[in-house]
């Protein structure tokens, strides 16, 4: 195992500057996500740390070992792609095995590792099937053996579950994070879904048009977003951003919409007068409140969502809807008036103009 290391890379293509200049530390035996919209230069990423690009400027190093020239076949990584890339004519064992024959691997040490792979990875009946009798998560997991077997310093992931249906999806993404848990190799992982990020990351690092915009714990990232696009990107369903400005008298302050509405602020909030902010909130901080409640905002329900386990309430507030996720079962007609609370010990603010954080 490695660690990965990231100095100042970037990449352009002709004269566009795809990505800027990114410092990122993966540590030996960590489960790195890189999350972010389609074209902010996650997967370029991935790819050049596989070799399969060249970097335009910087370093990155596997280990103590810079790897810019190093061809992918000696940069001791192995990738697993969105589409499964498996030889059809080859049996699962055939595709788990042809890696390690291309090295000249002797017979028995071949063996002992798909063998070992197909364990892991619950293949160990279907090692003699061809990929055209399996399912998509059998194919997924012969690709992710295939990886394995070649016992790499770093495994790459470049949107694995990506072609799955939902259901597969959320028992892949629990098989890969178990694998990391048993194996402990240095693992980085692509993906646009924040939820795969979530539940499967050590650490997220959020892309926006090629540059970093926040790295951390899942968690640190979902209660302490760095600016309003990490706010509204971590986090399902995504957090609430009103918009507001501050309007500061003596001690006191307050946030006004566009339209009026006051929006209640916790005690100690900062920002100078006048200041356009998002005011954010996440839907579980946003509850159903009394008429005469001091911290309601009075809107008007738009669409209310039963999930079973909880109540999904979209509702307009001025010209802005936001969303409330209730664990009651709300009975509420569309265009009824509602008063929605917001937990002041969650509100979040953000410079407008910049989207930092306040």
């Amino acid at each position: 195992m490695a660690s990965v290391t990231l100095s100042a890379v970037e990449k352009v293509y002709d004269t566009t500057r795809v990505v800027h200049g990114v410092d990122l530390s993966i540590e030996d035996g960590e489960f790195a996500v890189l999350v972010g919209p389609s074209g902010c230069g996650k997967s370029t990423l991935l790819r050049m740390v596989a070799g399969l690009e060249s970097i335009s400027g910087g370093e990155i190093r596997i280990g103590d070992r810079p790897v810019n020239d190093v061809a992918p076949k000696d940069r001791d990584v192995a990738m697993v792609f969105q589409n499964y890339a498996l030889y059809p004519h080859k049996t699962v064992y055939q595709n788990m095995a042809f890696s390690l024959k291309l090295r000249r691997a002797d017979k028995a040490h071949i063996d002992t590792q798909v063998r070992n792979a197909a364990r892991i990875l619950g293949l160990d009946t279907l090692l003699d099937r061809y990929p055209r009798q399996l399912s998509g998560g059998q194919r997924q997991r012969v690709a992710m053996g295939r990886a394995i077997v070649r016992d790499p310093q770093v495994f790459l992931f470049d949107e694995p579950l990506s072609n799955l249906d939902a259901k597969l999806r959320v028992q892949m993404r629990t098989e890969i994070k178990s694998l990391h848990e048993e194996l402990r190799t240095t693992s980085i992982y692509v993906t646009h879904d924040q939820v795969e990020a979530m539940t499967m990351a050590d650490k997220i690092t959020v892309l926006r048009d090629g540059v970093i915009e926040q790295v951390g714990a899942p968690l640190d990232l979902y209660d302490f977003p760095a600016n309003a696009f990490v706010a509204g990107f971590i986090g399902s369903p995504a957090m609430n951003l009103l918009s507001g400005r501050l309007s500061r008298e003596a001690d006191n302050v307050k946030a006004v919409t566009p339209e009026g509405m006051a929006l209640p602020l916790p005690t100690g909030a900062v920002g100078e007068d006048g200041l356009d902010i998002f005011y954010g909130v996440r839907p579980e901080h946003l509850s159903v409140a009394a008429p005469d409640d001091p911290h309601g905002i009075e809107g008007v329900v738009d669409v209310v969502e039963p999930l079973g386990s909880e109540t999904m309430l979209f509702a307009r507030l001025g010209t802005e809807r936001v969303c409330a996720l209730s664990k009651d079962r709300l009975s509420l007609a569309h265009g009824a008036p509602v008063w929605l609370r917001p937990d002041l010990d969650h509100v979040h603010l953000f410079d407008r103009k910049g989207g930092a954080r306040l």
